[in-house]
């Protein structure tokens, strides 16, 4: 992956790359962004310009046998780390370690911009808990041990270091702050608040942002067969989240919008078989439109906030959202937003850590219901 290949966020490649061509990089940098950022691209296409024989002024030449080796995700002197479920079964050390590496390649290739939940469904280790366990630490240390084998430089890119158990987090902690000639640590996380604050003082924080509209806008435009209308749609329910983009666009033509209403006045009737029937309907979908939906409500609840203030000119519902928030406004309160949102930003966390969808959304609904009726 090179920077042409990632929307956006032009200034900060452009700092990364002056701080390639001045030699001024530091030994340890951290890729913090919430969920839906590019961090992981982004860190991706800085090592395939640190290790690039022939730098242009905007990216890797792509040409040369490093970036071509790189962009294959096969670069002998590019390192990953990356939380795995335990699904090793009956398969010995060495032979579980290629094919699990076999699979992040392919992972890499194919959902360039997936998070962890796409990651850990793409290798069938959904239902275990992914982490970064302490032999890994070991295993870093002992890679790291190596000269490079072709590029001048080694680098270590380390995925959800969050998920790293606390023996292997501190036993990397020297490597990090010392590592050995020409070795650059690339750590990226969606949760930095969960590293060790050692961990933290040991890297250089790089801020990674979601996308502006103006790029996820650009972005989508140049996508083959897809309308303004829905495009527009696209860019406002995304929030500059490309993952979630990229969903809505593949997913069936769902109107969230119906969908919401129907939720929240069941909630707000206490209809309780119904919403029984709605956790069902909402576990048959798959796991992208239920994100969709949750990020959909938050959206909404936004929306809502902005008309209780009186802030209607920065308003993005149209038409028949904005009826929605109009009425929706009627019976909520700043107070029962913000326990709405903690409630369904819970509920989005659940999901993505495999919990059982029905549940779930069965609970959310619950606790939304006494929230609308407090």
């Amino acid at each position: 992956m090179r920077f042409s290949d990632i929307p956006g966020l032009t200034e900060i490649k452009q700092r990364l790359i002056r701080s390639a061509k001045g030699g001024k990089i530091a030994h340890a940098q951290l890729f913090m962004g919430r969920e839906g950022a590019l961090n992981l691209p982004l860190a991706i296409a800085y090592a395939t310009y640190l290790h690039c024989a022939k730098r242009g002024e905007q990216d890797a030449c792509g040409e040369c046998p490093a970036c071509t080796k790189n962009v294959k995700y096969i670069h002998p002197d590019t390192h990953f780390v990356f939380p795995i479920s335990n699904v090793k079964g009956d398969k010995d050390e060495d032979r579980f370690r290629a094919d699990i590496h076999k699979s992040w390649r392919r992972f890499l290739l194919e959902q360039p911009f997936g998070n962890l939940s796409d990651w850990t469904s793409s290798y069938g280790g959904e239902d275990k808990q992914a982490i970064i366990s302490k032999d890994e630490s070991r295993e870093i240390i002992k890679t790291l041990s190596l000269k490079p084998f072709e590029s001048p430089i080694k680098v270590m890119i380390i995925w959800q270091p969050e998920y790293m158990h606390p023996s292997a987090a501190n036993g990397i902690l020297k490597i990090v702050e010392e590592p050995p000639p020409s070795t650059f640590f690339l750590l990226v996380s969606n949760n930095p608040e969960r590293l060790l604050p050692t961990t933290l003082s040991r890297t250089q924080q790089v801020i990674v942002p979601m996308l502006s509209d103006d790029e996820l806008e650009q972005y989508l435009a140049g996508l083959p067969g897809l309308e303004e209308k829905k495009r527009t749609k696209i860019v406002i329910e995304a929030e500059g989240n490309l993952r979630l983009a990229q969903a809505l666009i593949e997913s069936d033509e769902e109107d969230h919008h119906e969908r919401l209403a129907v939720w929240m006045r069941t909630c707000f009737k206490r209809d309780y078989p119904q919403m029984i029937t709605m956790a069902e309907e909402f576990h048959e979908f798959d796991k992208l439109q239920q994100q969709a939906l949750l990020h959909y409500t938050l959206t909404m609840m936004r929306e809502t906030l902005l008309a209780l203030s009186g802030a209607d000119t920065i308003l993005r519902s149209r038409n028949g959202e904005q009826k929605f928030v109009q009425d929706f406004s009627k019976v909520m309160t700043v107070n029962r937003i913000e326990k709405t949102n903690q409630l369904v930003t819970e509920a989005s966390y659940h999901l993505e850590r495999n919990g059982s969808a029905k549940m779930i959304f069965l609970d959310l609904s619950l606790n939304v219901s006494k929230v609308m009726n407090s």
